[in-house]
């Protein structure tokens, strides 16, 4: 499986989120070091992830002033390979390794089994939608990471991919969800204000992104 040059690069941070975000993730970067992302063998063997997958006991410290340390999970079900994942990805100040490796896999391009490593920001938009819509049901992905050659392909056919998407720098992810209807999505998207919000009722998913500030 080619994981596209991932290295020792993880995730990477942006500026258009919102400043209380930025400044925990420069915290972030500053404390936790890099994270290693390889492609999961545990998910080639195993394509199913419920609970138990979960990180079960985290530890917590003092949270800073304006700044939450609480535990941050997320839960995630591949539409096309039919592969789910419910996981804790931070706590104790610091991105859980084994936890974003198996998001990385799940978000990856399912045309190539390409991989990278996506923005910290993008998980932490979808952990704070899951708190803000109240759910625990998992959000169903439609895109997340696309390689070139696919993007490229898309855009040429007119199947609606941006000639410069931000799904190529894992900086978006295209989802729904069975439990709140799109409008729900997007507004509690919009609600956030740490990137774009797309909103495709025909062809049924919410756009997020990390990129600036805007919503089409």
């Amino acid at each position: 499986m080619n994981t596209g040059g991932c290295g020792r690069e993880v995730i990477s941070t942006n500026p258009a989120c919102s400043p209380s975000l930025m400044m925990l993730l420069r915290r972030l970067g500053e404390n936790s070091g890099e994270l290693p992302v390889q492609a999961s063998s545990l998910l080639t063997r195993r394509r199913l992830f419920g609970a138990a997958a979960a990180v079960a006991a985290v530890g917590l410290v003092n949270p800073a002033p304006a700044i939450s340390y609480a535990p941050r999970s997320i839960s995630l079900y591949n539409t096309h390979t039919g592969e789910w994942l419910r996981t804790v990805y931070w706590a104790d100040g610091h991105y859980i390794r084994e936890a974003v490796r198996d998001i990385n896999w799940i978000l990856r391009d399912h045309y190539t089994d390409e991989m990278r490593p996506m923005n910290a920001g993008v998980l932490d938009v979808l952990g704070m939608m899951r708190e803000r819509l109240e759910t625990t049901d998992p959000f169903l992905v439609v895109s997340g990471y696309r390689s070139p050659a696919t993007n490229t392909r898309m855009y040429l056919h007119g199947e609606g991919a941006a000639k410069h998407s931000y799904h190529i720098k894992g900086m978006a992810i295209d989802l729904r969800s069975e439990s709140r209807s799109l409008p729900e999505l997007r507004e509690a998207a919009m609600s956030l204000q740490c990137g774009g919000v797309g909103y495709y009722p025909r062809a049924d998913f919410v756009h997020i992104d990390c990129g600036p500030i805007r919503h089409w």
